[in-house]
C-alpha cells in the first residue's frame, strides 16, 4: 500500500500484512499450526522469528489478496475453522492497514493430533 499525504508518502511492504495475517491466524481456535508447504515439512509450529511461514500476500495500492496454508486441530469442523479464519485474518490487516482485503483463500494441509489422541488411535489399530 502507498498513500501520498502532503505530509509524505506511506508503504506498508507485503511481509508487514503477512505478518499480521500469520499471528491472526494462530489467534484462532482450531487453527494448530500454519503449513510451510511440503519443504519446510507439515505441523511445524510458527515462532516469533518466522511468522509469514504459510502465509503469502499481494498488496496492491488499496486492496490486498491472503493466501494461508493451514493444519487444523482434529475433531474440529473444518469448514467453520476456515470460515472464522478468513474473517479474523480480513478483520486484523483491514483494521491495522487500512486496506482492502479482496480475498483470504484457505488451504489445509494437515490435521494436528494430541498426543493422546495418537495413543488412542494406535490402540485401535
Amino acid at each position: 500500500m502507498t498513500e501520498d499525504l502532503q505530509t509524505g508518502i506511506i508503504r506498508i511492504s507485503d511481509d508487514v500484512v503477512a505478518t499480521i495475517a500469520g499471528l491472526a491466524a494462530l489467534e484462532t481456535p482450531g487453527i494448530a499450526a500454519m503449513s510451510g508447504g511440503i519443504s519446510e515439512g507439515l505441523a511445524k509450529r510458527i515462532s516469533g522469528k518466522n511468522v509469514q511461514k504459510g502465509v503469502s500476500v499481494e498488496v496492491g495500492q488499496l486492496e490486498a489478496a491472503i493466501d494461508l496454508r493451514i493444519i487444523v486441530q482434529y475433531g474440529i469442523p473444518i469448514h467453520e475453522v476456515c470460515r472464522v479464519l478468513q474473517d479474523n485474518v480480513r478483520e486484523a490487516v483491514e483494521n491495522m492497514t487500512g486496506l482492502n482485503v479482496v480475498e483470504v483463500n484457505v488451504k489445509v494441509e494437515g490435521v494436528a493430533f494430541k498426543d493422546d489422541e495418537l495413543d488412542e488411535l494406535n490402540r485401535v489399530k
